[in-house]
């Protein structure tokens, strides 16, 4: 027999409806066209029992997540109509287990029993955490912080760029300032900002004005202050709306101007210190960036627009296509992101290339003394670089001071995994040297650093000294789905994960140190697999718990967040003082939007004890005759090394740039610049400390 299901009028059918529907039936309504799926059903029957197999009288049995039911007769029957799509029952009883049972489709009889009720519940208790000698749940905050940051990642609206791998979050094309001593970060696809005191806690503040639902609701933004008023505006080639507050805390902004005159894509608006205001624009493979100076009242371009910059990645390594600057075939490289900052008088124009997607995504800089050029290359480049370690990538992004006068920079790291545009951001302490070079630091920049509470002057001591101690060590896990191994947690790969079979909180993670280690601070990097989530809502979050132990069999609670209700997607804790152990366990409590426990990393940092590595011995660089953007780096290995960090620049006092290796005794570099000469040195990593430099000859 057949029977109709009347449906909400709709366009489409769905692929999931179409799959178990034998017709479609289109009702013509006096305002809309009803279409009602006509579908072969049929009974399905059994007996529902208790444990001790008596029938139980009056239990309700329906399908899952549909109004349909039936309640059992004094034999316990049943007698339910379903069709093949509909496969799990579900039954209820007082005082009994709710069930939820699998029928394969075409089975017609299916008898059931149902277990005593458990002291338990099907819902995951919210209970209180506790505080712990190396963690407090009510003052969390830190006094370091560790890359990429952990901030509530936005996840991709429903479009094209999510339907293929499911749900992912991304964030990009960062800039942050200072406003009314608080720093705020704005960035793609975010619904808002967020906000700090310390550049290591965020919050968020919703300030959205997205257009269409499919739409990244911020797309690489341009966020300037003029006395207390705060602006903002996105990328646009059509022009969007200039927007102000001075509370943006209060989610309110009203339009500066109605429309934006200039096909203003990546946007950065300067304001020099003589009152003028800038704007600095162009994302493209073709066009040069350009910049103008704006009225202060419309916005409206008030002198001759110029062409800045372009690529010249013939004569820069770093400005080449490709993961490893190593395809000119494909397409050719993109500049984008434009930003200004002015030191001493001189202006710094930054801008980024070659490409979101791969690990060389940096940061360059030409140098001019007036905000529209001239501009000259910097001979040290890329400014801001990082190619290697679980964070990779720096690129298209925005140069702040904090409160102290100290300059940061963030950019754009590459994930890149579900989709090109998968990204994440990261922060890193940059300054300007005796000779004005314009340098980021990346080293260690995904290890834990001192925040901008501290008011530390060169870079390269905002570093902690807590080394790795997770890299390569042994996983043990409650389980795992299809081929998503445990190992893909410690092998500091941002783009490999590991995720159970469930979100349950019968899940957890174990991760042996080999050896009793002084633990300082972890970061657990989770990841989205099975999640069904776009754009931002207000219940994602994490709950979990820490054990340590000495043996692996009597457990310690160390941290615990049981009760947490923030989004902390790259989860990072600064432990209150020294953890002394050797297993740390992960006990999972809740997973949002329905996903699957799943991590790409749990990393840990800290000490062990023993002498520090030795110095790197045979270090060579072999540049290419034939094409000197090209260098080959080799080593031989280091005993105890887990890594090592590769140090190079212009000359032995500005060996800025940084590139961390894991499990290699060589580097192919293609990121040099012709006609440049340049210095390198290497240094060993390992859980007891670094080695010494060794200078290439």
């Amino acid at each position: 027999m057949t029977r109709h299901f009347l449906a909400i009028a709709a366009m489409t059918v769905t692929l999931t409806l179409a799959a178990t529907t034998d017709s479609i039936k289109v009702v013509h309504g006096q305002v809309s066209d009803y279409y009602i799926p006509v579908v072969t059903s049929y009974d399905v029957t059994g007996v529902i029992t208790d444990a001790q197999g008596r029938p139980l009288d009056g239990a309700t049995v329906m399908w899952l997540h549909s109004p349909a039911h039936c309640n059992t007769d004094a034999q316990g029957r049943y007698r339910l109509v379903g069709t093949d799509a509909d496969t799990l029952l579900c039954i209820h009883y007082p005082g009994k287990e709710m069930t939820i049972v699998t029928r394969t489709s075409g089975q017609h009889t299916v008898d059931i029993m149902l277990p005593d009720k458990h002291s338990g519940s099907i819902a995951t208790q919210r209970r209180a955490a506790q505080t712990t000698p190396w963690y407090d749940p009510r003052h969390a905050t830190t006094s370091t912080y560790c890359n990429p940051l952990n901030i509530s990642y936005n996840y991709e609206p429903w479009n094209n760029n999510t339907r293929q791998g499911g749900s992912f979050r991304s964030s990009a094309d960062p800039m942050a300032l200072t406003y009314k001593d608080k720093y705020l970060l704005f960035s793609t696809n975010q619904g808002g900002f967020h906000h700090s005191a310390n550049l290591s806690d965020w919050d968020f503040q919703t300030a959205s004005f997205q257009r269409h639902p499919a739409d990244d609701d911020e797309c690489a933004p341009a966020a300037w202050v003029i006395g207390d008023t705060l602006y903002y505006t996105g990328s646009t080639y059509e022009g969007l709306p200039i927007w102000y507050t001075i509370d943006p805390y209060s989610g309110r902004w009203r339009r500066a101007v109605e429309r934006n005159t200039l096909p203003t894509w990546d946007p950065h608006v300067f304001l020099d210190d003589d009152g003028c205001l800038y704007e600095y624009y162009g994302s493209s493979n073709e066009y040069p960036v350009k910049g103008v100076q704006i009225s202060r009242e419309d916005f409206t371009p008030i002198s001759r627009i110029h062409d800045l910059v372009l690529l010249h990645p013939d004569r820069h390594g770093w400005e080449r296509f490709g993961m490893n600057n190593d395809d000119e075939v494909t397409l050719k490289p993109f500049m984008e992101g434009a930003f200004m900052t002015k030191h001493n008088g001189r202006y710094y124009l930054q801008y980024g290339a070659p490409g979101t997607e791969f690990k060389t995504y940096a940061d360059g800089v030409y140098v001019g003394d007036n905000p529209l050029g001239p501009f000259t290359y910097q001979k040290h480049n890329p400014m801001s670089y990082k190619p290697g370690g679980f964070v990779q990538g720096v690129g298209h992004g925005g140069t702040f001071a904090d409160l102290n006068g100290n300059y940061w920079h963030v950019g754009t790291c590459m994930l890149s995994l579900k989709y090109k545009f998968e990204r994440r951001i990261a922060l890193y302490p940059t300054a300007f040297d005796a000779d004005g070079v314009m340098h980021c630091y990346t080293a260690f920049g995904d290890y834990p650093c001192w925040n901008a509470d501290y008011d530390i002057k060169q870079p390269a001591d905002r570093f902690t000294g807590w080394m790795l101690l997770s890299y390569g060590k042994p996983v043990t896990v409650s389980s795992t789905d299809s081929t998503l191994t445990a190992a893909s947690l410690t092998d500091e790969n941002m783009r490999t994960y590991w995720s159970a079979a469930s979100g349950s909180s019968d899940e957890w993670i174990q991760i042996d140190l080999c050896g009793k280690r002084e633990v300082r601070a972890v970061q657990l990097n989770f990841y989205d697999h099975h999640t069904v989530q776009h754009n931002r809502a207000s219940d994602i979050y994490y709950q979990y718990r820490i054990l340590a132990s000495d043996d692996g069999e009597h457990w310690t609670l160390a941290v615990d967040k049981s009760d947490n209700d923030r989004d902390v997607p790259h989860d990072y804790i600064e432990l209150r003082q020294p953890l002394d152990t050797r297993y740390l366990r992960v006990e999972n409590l809740h997973m949002p939007s329905g996903g699957y426990l799943c991590m790409s990393a749990f990393r840990v940092f800290g000490h062990a004890q023993g002498a520090k590595p030795k110095a790197v011995k045979h270090f060579n660089v072999k540049r290419d005759k034939a094409d000197p953007r090209n260098a080959m780096l080799t080593w031989t290995p280091v005993d105890g090394a887990y890594g090592y960090n590769i140090y190079f620049g212009t000359a032995p006092d500005k060996r800025y740039h940084c590139i961390t290796v894991y499990g290699d005794t060589h580097y192919d570099l293609r990121g040099l610049d012709m006609g440049t000469d340049y210095s390198f040195a290497v240094e060993a990593l390992a859980e007891t400390g670094r080695s010494p430099l060794t200078i290439a000859k």
